[in-house]
């Protein structure tokens, strides 16, 4: 008895007898995470159909008809209509089966000279560099936020802080502005991942290149890439630029993090430094007092999303043989969902900032407390009594315990005070005492 051929794929269905299982559906099909590349992908395959007709591979008639198609298709998604469907596994082939349904046998001839795994490292970078574009906007968007009260107090002082404790006088200006270093690195690391991926592997086809005489360089210039990956097995099989945008996503959270943490105890009545808007707030529904810095903690929990995201891709790839494997079909899942969420919280850090009231008055007391001029004072030592720094250290150690056992600060000491530490001590010492 001739067994049946069940099999629902017309895409690769040639080979086989039977349709895929229910269970191997579940873990094969990858449309709801790859339906984001439908731009880059119909982008990439009108260039390609573009270069099969000046490389007379195929005819300006038939072209011309697949570019109609992919525009009708651009149509469809653009409207919501494009009729997804879970069968054609990918979004790379559900637009290849549609544009069949739309122009007819024609469609078929759009995947020549080209396989799936090049047409999908080549939209993958494609989105990847469009989305650091998007991150760079949000960077400088926080960035500029962050300089207008960096202006706005650089004469606000407040206490620095080392082991979190009280350690010098600086300014919420220049405390502000360190953050606003941090991302201009972030921004950097994303542009220089940008400047790296910028290679188009399109041409490469499964692995091997392709025996039609094609123009990669046509390509990749219209893709916007800078040059053809040289390696047609790497191009197919690197995903280092995912790995290194991960990276930057997850770098960029830790420094989020670290603000969101500052955020979280300034917000404390024991600091007082600064009274998020309701806005960025949250009530709790057993104590009616409770205003809770919620969006600064879920800025500071997400990073664990964007660290795992990086572990998680890096883990797919340490030990896979070249060229492709289905394993690199968990790729993208992680790369999108860091992309969501460093924007997020990015977005959310802006307008916590933006909207936020700075008690300054009880910074500057604070940076009053805890003798935070101790340092200044050993400095003053050294400039003006000639004294070797570890000396100075010491004796400014002993006046530090002397006020300290007096309950004051050390500008409340008196003269007579200090110099029974050190004899030498003038008056003049009081001018670096005092904020």
């Amino acid at each position: 008895m001739t067994k049946e051929k069940t099999n629902a794929n017309a895409m690769w269905g040639g080979r086989f007898d039977e349709k895929p299982s229910d269970i191997m559906d579940l873990i094969n099909v990858c449309i709801d995470v790859d339906v984001r590349l439908w731009r880059q992908d119909l982008r990439l395959s009108k260039a390609h159909a573009e270069m099969l007709a000046r490389q007379e591979i195929l005819t300006e008639g038939d072209v011309s008809t697949l570019i109609g198609g992919l525009s009708d298709i651009e149509k469809e998604f653009e409207d919501g209509t494009f009729p997804l469907r879970r069968e054609y596994e990918d979004i790379h082939m559900n637009i290849e089966a549609r544009l069949r349904e739309l122009v007819g046998d024609v469609a078929g001839r759009l995947h020549t000279a080209r396989s799936r795994n090049d047409q999908v490292a080549t939209s993958f970078r494609m989105w990847v560099r469009d989305a650091i574009g998007e991150l760079i906007t949000d960077i400088d968007t926080l960035r500029a936020t962050l300089a207008k009260l960096s202006a706005e107090h650089k004469s606000a002082t407040m206490p620095g802080f080392t082991h979190l404790q009280a350690a010098q006088p600086i300014t919420l200006g220049r405390h502000l502005d360190a953050y606003a270093q941090m991302l201009a690195r972030d921004k950097s690391r994303l542009e220089d991942c940008q400047k790296r991926l910028n290679e188009c592997p399109l041409g490469a086809a499964a692995l091997a290149g392709t025996p039609f005489p094609i123009d990669r360089d046509f390509t990749a210039g219209k893709l916007g890439f800078d040059r053809p990956m040289p390696s047609t097995l790497d191009a197919v099989s690197a995903r280092d630029f995912a790995n290194e945008f991960l990276f930057a996503c997850a770098q960029a959270g830790l420094h989020l993090s670290r603000l969101a943490e500052e955020i979280i105890l300034w917000a404390t009545p024991q600091f007082g430094f600064i009274t998020l808007s309701d806005q960025w707030s949250t009530g709790s529904s057993i104590m009616p007092q409770k205003k809770n810095p919620d969006a600064a903690e879920l800025v500071r929990g997400k990073t664990g999303r964007l660290t795992g995201n990086l572990v998680q891709m890096m883990t797919v790839m340490k030990g896979l043989p070249l060229a492709y494997n289905k394993d690199m079909q968990e790729d993208k899942e992680h790369v999108f969902d860091s992309f969501d969420t460093i924007s997020l919280c990015l977005k959310a850090m802006d307008g916590m900032l933006s909207t936020a009231a700075f008690n300054t008055a009880r910074m500057r007391s604070a940076a009053l407390e805890g003798f935070t001029t101790a340092t200044a004072l050993a400095d003053w030592l050294v400039m003006s009594l000639n004294m070797p720094f570890r000396d100075a250290h010491h004796v400014t150690g002993a006046i530090v315990k002397l006020a300290e056992g007096q309950g004051c600060r050390l500008d409340e000491l008196s003269l007579a005070d200090m110099q029974s530490v050190h004899a030498d001590i003038t008056e003049d010492v009081f001018r670096v005492l005092k904020i």
